[in-house]
């Protein structure tokens, strides 16, 4: 895939750009939050990781601070960016831990999930 995926758009429409390649992340994991329908999770938010998300999703059940070298996953840190379920921002997002997303790297089926006013709200400038 080239620096930037022209087949996928972002929420301004515009052709999605990758979110991170360290740690590579997207469930591709080919550095872009883009889904399909295997991806039952909808990976297709960008987020800048925090410490407050990250101990709030550990408590939900889904641990991503702890490395699992098994799936080459380095486990995350706050200030990594990471696709992260949609499902899960929501779920953040109004228990008030969500965090920042880079929405030119955020797909445009979020979307379907969240009005264009609370993207901005939470965009990483």
């Amino acid at each position: 895939m080239s620096s930037q995926d022209l087949t996928h758009k972002n929420v301004f429409g515009n052709p999605l750009i990758p979110c991170c390649y360290e740690p590579l992340t997207g469930f591709f994991r080919d550095g872009y939050c883009r889904t399909d329908e295997m991806d039952r999770g909808t990976h297709v938010v960008c987020a800048v990781m925090t410490k407050e998300f990250l101990d709030y999703t550990k408590n939900c059940g889904n641990n991503l601070c702890t490395p699992i070298p098994l799936y080459n996953f380095p486990g995350l840190q706050a200030g990594d960016k990471w696709c992260l379920c949609i499902s899960r921002w929501i779920e953040a997002e109004k228990a008030g831990f969500a965090p920042l997303i880079v929405l030119e790297a955020t797909d445009e089926s979020t979307l379907d999930y969240i009005n264009m006013d609370t993207l901005l709200k939470y965009a990483k400038k």
